[in-house]
């Protein structure tokens, strides 16, 4: 008996629940720490997790088939690498195909999209008008003196303080206000409608060049932190399931060390939430299938181009919570408007919006309460709530940490439920 447990057990009430406490706290304190130092590394930890979780499942289900549990382990780790790679070396060509394609032809299609946009605008004189006055202003705000030639709908330019007005400018003006007077034609654009275009695809895209432009390093940066992640990631998921039980063993092996009261308080409590988190992963690959499904129905309807890329590109993306979807939608909604004009692209964003209000009203909560055990109800809060607080990571966490504190931490150890 160490001299530890005997001042712990001579503790005289309540100074025996006082040291219990504060040594609890001094634990989920330092964990809470540890956490908030390595959350640079969060991403690598989550998807070596979801890895070893998918790897380890096979594992144990082919163990009535396969008696070697390593020669288990290397078979579902070159399934699972020939899986990917195979995917990748799939899409790979079509999507080098298509970027070649959009590259080589990217003035044309520009070209084409504002027109169509232009088009869809001549419909709308008030819509125009709102999108005329707001590259208006954001001209005069780009040029240094903050006065320049604006974008406004009669072409008129602004003139500098204590400048003086041009007389020809005005006979302009005047024929444009008044297109019937003194044999004036009606200013009818290419487009057949009589107000000047809008390079509305054009500033955006050259919005997305310029940011690209100006913070290369840091894209550069980015891309590379990724990518080493999710290779990093599949090295330690496939040593870590390789080695399981001699990890289980050393981890357990720390109960009787100086640092158990550590290994007594979190050990149970992290195997629990690992237990849950993988539920909800289970629950998050059911959504992205009938997530994948909807949407290839919705773009096979439409007629569009590459239904295997876009469908693939749905699937992987349903597992990023909200820049998922816009990254996935990206594709498609260009796809659309270079098939079949505005029209088509904006039946192609509200066919978008339907599926992901399924996914979010219907879908979530139904599977996330059928897997997770939670009302369909507390789910949409749940998913709400922790998106607006903590983003991403939100979203992602919020699901398993609410059912585990609900279901396994706040409970005895006699009332917790057996799957937890």
């Amino acid at each position: 008996m160490t001299s530890e447990e005997t001042n712990e057990k001579t503790l005289p009430p309540p100074w025996d629940r006082i040291f219990s406490l504060t040594t609890r706290c001094f634990v989920w304190a330092l964990l809470i720490a540890m956490l908030y130092i390595l959350r640079p590394f969060l991403l690598l930890v989550f998807l070596t997790f979801v890895f070893a979780y998918i790897q380890a499942h096979g594992v144990e289900g082919l163990a009535h088939r396969i008696k070697s549990r390593p020669l288990r382990v290397i078979t579902v780790g070159m399934v699972f690498l020939g899986t990917l790679f195979a995917t990748g070396f799939t899409l790979l060509p079509q999507v080098q195909q298509q970027a070649k394609d959009v590259l080589n032809n990217r003035e044309t299609y520009i070209a084409e999209a504002d027109k169509q946009v232009n088009l869809f605008l001549a419909n709308y004189p008030s819509l125009y008008k709102a999108l005329a006055k707001h590259k208006d202003t954001a001209t005069l705000l780009a040029t240094p003196d903050g006065v320049g030639t604006s974008l406004n709908p009669n072409n008129t330019s602004v003139r500098k303080p204590g400048e003086q007005p041009d007389p020809e400018a005005k006979d302009t003006q005047d024929a444009q206000d008044n297109p019937g007077e003194g044999g004036q034609d009606s200013g009818a654009t290419e487009d057949g409608t009589d107000q000047p275009p809008l390079p509305i695809v054009r500033g955006l895209i050259d919005n997305v060049v310029m940011s690209f432009a100006e913070n290369p390093l840091q894209i550069s940066q980015s891309v590379f932190s990724y990518a080493s992640s999710f290779l990093m990631s599949l090295l330690f998921s496939f040593l870590i399931v390789l080695d399981l039980r001699k990890i289980t063993r050393g981890v357990r092996g720390l109960k009787n060390t100086k640092i158990g009261f550590i290994y007594d308080e979190v050990a149970d409590n992290i195997a629990g939430f690992g237990r849950v988190l993988g539920r909800a992963l289970e629950a998050q690959l059911f959504i992205a299938v009938c997530n994948t499904i909807l949407t290839a129905i919705g773009i096979w309807v439409l007629g569009l181009p590459n239904l295997l890329v876009l469908s693939t590109i749905v699937f992987f993306c349903s597992f990023i919570p909200v820049a998922g979807t816009f990254i996935s939608s990206t594709p498609i909604a260009l796809l659309a408007l270079q098939s079949g004009g505005v029209t088509t692209m904006l039946i192609a964003i509200a066919m978008i919006m339907i599926v992901h209000a399924l996914e979010t009203y219907v879908l979530n909560p139904q599977i996330y309460g059928h897997h997770m055990h939670m009302n369909p109800v507390l789910v949409l809060i749940v998913l709400t709530i922790g998106g607006k607080l903590f983003g991403i990571w939100g979203l992602v966490l919020g699901i398993p940490i609410v059912n585990y504190v609900f279901r396994h931490a706040i409970r005895h150890p006699a009332e917790r439920p057996a799957e937890a």
